[in-house]
């Protein structure tokens, strides 16, 4: 009874790959929460299963430490574009790659598969989805400490709220964060930015993730808020977005098509002992 799974991260947002083809236990929630856990299982910010077969293309399911499915991940759509080439499973320069929400596109820059662009699609900023006929939901009013604020909904195969700031910190992404979370508002959950804007090529953000928490960078998060930066006339089409784990380079188009350009790093392989694997009985039933 072994279960080993790849190591990586994407500016510090770290991700563990599960091959599918090389193992034959399909992982369940409780499986995925135990094994990300921090303090009592290998520690996670998700897993990524793959590769797998979705709408007839290659693709790769995408789980937050809590379990719950993510549509996309930037990031982690990094992490696992570099896996498919330490794996033999990509020999092309460039192959679409698809997730619940969408297909993108990979462009690697490098033979190892370090650093790569992915298109990552469409931004519709002002909406909570693509088919959203009404503008109720594309401005959210936000307060924190005691001033007043205003959100911008952006849906890029998952849903964020976009805030400009005059100053940010972890504190204030992971209040206001919280607090639209357990709002209601938003049943299958959003993602909360705050950024700063530098200059006409520079934000700065802080970003609180659905289902994961604070996290030191995501690659969605960048797209939606450097598309809403964009639209809002705060900045010029390409920027650099300054997250705490590093600086994500993205690109809009005017038909607002987001690019990225990012890099992953392989950490190594961990080996989940067999005391583990029985305490929480996981691939008992393999």
């Amino acid at each position: 009874m072994e279960l080993t799974l790849g190591m990586y991260h994407s500016f510090g947002n770290d991700y563990l790959v599960y091959d599918c083809l090389k193992n034959n236990y399909e992982l369940k929630p409780e499986d995925i929460r135990n094994i990300c856990n921090r303090q009592f299982g290998a520690g996670s910010d998700g897993i990524l299963v793959g590769p797998v077969q979705i709408f007839g293309k290659m693709g790769v399911k995408i789980y937050n430490p809590d379990g719950s499915e993510a549509a996309i991940s930037g990031n982690g759509l990094c992490i696992f574009a570099k896996y498919l080439k330490d794996a033999g499973y990509v020999v092309k320069k460039e192959f679409v790659l698809q997730t619940q929400s969408r297909a993108v596109s990979v462009h690697y820059h490098n033979e190892e598969g370090k650093e790569m662009t992915i298109s990552m699609g469409k931004l519709y900023c002002g909406q909570t989805s693509p088919e959203a006929k009404t503008k109720e939901n594309e401005r959210i009013p936000i307060t924190y400490g005691g001033k007043q604020y205003e959100g911008t909904c952006v849906w890029m195969g998952n849903l964020h709220c976009i805030i400009p700031m005059d100053e940010i910190s972890k504190e204030a992404v992971c209040t206001i964060g919280a607090e639209l979370e357990k709002s209601g508002r938003f049943p299958d959950g959003i993602n909360t930015q705050i950024i700063k804007i530098g200059d006409k090529n520079h934000i700065d953000t802080e970003v609180y993730e659905r289902g994961a928490g604070y996290t030191l960078a995501s690659g969605s998060s960048c797209c939606a808020a450097a598309g809403v930066a964009y639209q809002l006339g705060l900045t010029d089409p390409c920027v650099y977005v300054h997250m705490p784990g590093g600086t994500l380079t993205v690109r809009v188009d005017e038909e607002m098509n987001a690019c990225m350009t990012g890099t992953a790093e392989c950490i190594g392989k961990i080996t989940l002992s067999d005391e583990f694997l029985r305490k929480y009985q996981i691939m008992a039933e393999g």
